[in-house]
């Protein structure tokens, strides 16, 4: 029996035979629904553990702290993926032909889909603890000084060559960073409210402008200051809730003092400065605010 079994073996044709781990696809990640009950079943939990208590205060921070977890673990699998990206593209550049060469590159491309695939199901876990923290506290997660990406899009086929895998990269890492769609820049500073009904009322004067806006532009990328209060944090939480992309060009305060230029003067430069690939030109390009603090 043994000697039966070792001959036919022998026989078999096993050169380059590989056991290796099967392809990531998307179906080798937590579903969405499990993702949203899980963490909303979390950050119910949380809150109300610290709900009367003296950490009631930090909320909002260990709320922000929760969601920059996930937005971390995708960043290091963004990481990931350029170190694998750099491999690929070595090896396509030094290309013999060979069969070991070939088997080197189609290992590298896996282990750059794996990281991939690692990367957009953490990048959705973020966007869901995001939602959580923006109906928790009425304002878009930001992290502290990056950009907040999200690649959302399929994962790469499973067969690929190098070449593109590089292109299809590429083209992902640069829709990430430029929203297709018409700019529409939003500019209004800080301003206070004699009562809370004033407030609320400003409140939905501003969304309902951007709900008219983007009536007429379907397409708008909104372009607004960053700032974390003010008319900026409405914006920002207008395009939270209407799944509008947004691009904020925070204020360099230190560039402003040098050339003695106020802010709010500065932000509109930039802002006419900026050159975006897939503009439309628009007969008005700003919103503004009527209530604007004085800088």
């Amino acid at each position: 029996m043994h000697t039966s079994f070792a001959a036919q073996l022998a026989g078999l044709d096993l050169s380059g035979f590989a056991i290796g781990p099967a392809p990531v696809t998307a179906t080798d990640f937590p579903c969405e629904e499990a993702v949203v009950q899980t963490l909303a079943a979390v950050w119910s939990d949380l809150f109300a553990l610290v709900s009367g208590t003296a950490l009631e205060a930090d909320a909002e921070d260990l709320g922000w702290a929760f969601v920059n977890i996930f937005h971390r673990s995708a960043e290091r699998k963004s990481t990931a993926v350029d170190r694998a990206t750099d491999e690929v593209r070595a090896l396509v550049a030094t290309a013999d032909g060979s069969e070991i060469h070939t088997h080197e590159l189609e290992t590298q491309v896996e282990r750059a889909q794996c990281a991939e695939g690692a990367m957009l199901a953490l990048e959705e876990m973020r966007e869901v603890a995001a939602s959580l923290y923006l109906n928790e506290f009425g304002s878009s997660w930001k992290p502290v000084s990056s950009s907040r990406f999200n690649h959302g899009a399929m994962l790469t086929s499973a067969l690929v060559e190098g070449r593109d895998f590089l292109r299809a990269r590429g083209e992902a890492k640069r829709r990430a960073a430029m929203p297709e769609g018409t700019p529409v820049v939003f500019a209004g500073g800080r301003s206070r409210h004699p009562t809370d009904e004033e407030a609320l009322t400003f409140a939905n004067n501003v969304w309902a402008t951007l709900d008219k806006v983007h009536a007429r532009v379907a397409d708008m990328v909104l372009i607004h200051g960053g700032d974390t209060k003010g008319v900026d944090r409405l914006a920002s939480s207008w395009a939270e809730r209407r799944k509008v992309p947004q691009v904020t060009f925070s204020l360099d305060t230190r560039v402003h003092v040098l050339r003695r230029l106020r802010p709010c003067a500065g932000a509109t430069s930039r802002f006419l400065d900026l050159r975006y690939p897939t503009a439309r030109p628009a007969r008005r390009p700003f919103i503004s605010t009527r209530k604007r603090s004085k800088f």
